[in-house]
């Protein structure tokens, strides 16, 4: 008999993405010309939602939107792959979070986000279902994710992004804290006090996981052309959540987790996460690579 897969509620934001892609970025005062824009959902909330269910997670988003047209565009990408958006609710009198994304030739971005009704997701509206895990980002109140994690009775997840302080409350509740170098750098002496599993991203170059200092398990990510970074981080934090709740082994849930946000970033958007075919695929012919002789593709 199949597993029942697990369950993950995702509290967090929802944004649409209006991407112009350039050949390099602006400095201060040059304006550039020649660049393409595109419209994509987004928000670190929604593409770590769509992220979880296509590796086969049973997901619920809880967020809040505008009542704005905005706000079924944002959620698109979710309604189609069959998120459940219950506890989805529109805020009367705040628009629909946006984010201006420019992204470069080599597939650096940069972002500006008008959080919008995101900002305005406190804990009085939170409404969420029982779950085996949780996930949460700092794009709403942290008044809003310390709710979310002291209801939660299973698994909790922060993804400390983007990079300010956390209250200590918060982390106290946090089961798995995932950080890159400068949003480590943000929480500062917070870390030292952190008792959970603390995730590091560093990039092409992988991840480490530890345990109060201590290294459980670390992982390369494989080389591949980038198109896009935008979303890598929230591909990545769902990944390893799922994989760890799942019961799978530290270095395998880490493994997988750098290779999800790899094929994440060969593809526009912040909402190119792999699905669990798509990446079973992509390992086996990383096996098959080697087996012929060959190096990190």
């Amino acid at each position: 008999m199949k597993p029942e897969a697990v369950s993950v509620a995702v509290v967090g934001s929802v944004n649409l993405d209006l991407v112009a892609r350039v050949e390099h970025f602006p400095v201060p005062g040059e304006t550039i010309t020649g660049a393409t824009v595109d419209r994509h959902p987004g928000g670190k909330g929604a593409n770590q939602a769509l992220a979880a269910h296509r590796l086969g997670a049973r997901v619920y988003m809880i967020a809040c939107l505008g009542e704005d047209p905005a706000a079924e565009e944002a959620l698109a990408g979710l309604k189609a792959a069959g998120v459940n958006l219950d506890y989805c609710q529109r805020l009367p009198g705040e628009s629909t979070g946006l984010a201006l994304i420019l992204v470069s030739g080599t597939g650096e971005n940069q972002i500006v986000v008008a959080p919008g009704a995101n900002a305005a997701f406190h804990a009085e509206h939170l409404r969420m279902p029982r779950t085996d895990a949780v996930i949460a980002q700092l794009e709403v109140p942290q008044d809003t994710i310390l709710t979310a994690a002291q209801r939660n009775r299973g698994f909790f997840t922060l993804n400390a992004a983007p990079a300010k302080p956390v209250a200590r409350e918060v982390l106290v509740e946090t089961d798995l804290l995932v950080v890159n170098e400068i949003e480590a750098r943000a929480l500062g002496p917070a870390l030292e006090h952190y008792d959970g599993l603390l995730a590091t991203t560093y990039g092409r170059e992988g991840a480490v996981l530890t345990r109060h200092g201590q290294e459980v398990a670390q992982a390369e990510s494989p080389k591949v052309k980038a198109v896009d970074t935008t979303g890598a981080g929230d591909t990545f934090t769902a990944a390893l959540t799922v994989g760890l709740v799942s019961g799978m082994e530290p270095k395998a849930a880490l493994s997988r987790a750098c290779v999800a946000a790899a094929i994440s970033v060969t593809r526009p958007g912040a909402q190119g996460s792999p699905t669990l075919e798509e990446l079973d695929k992509f390992q086996q012919d990383r096996i098959e690579w080697w087996t012929r002789g060959g190096s990190n593709p």
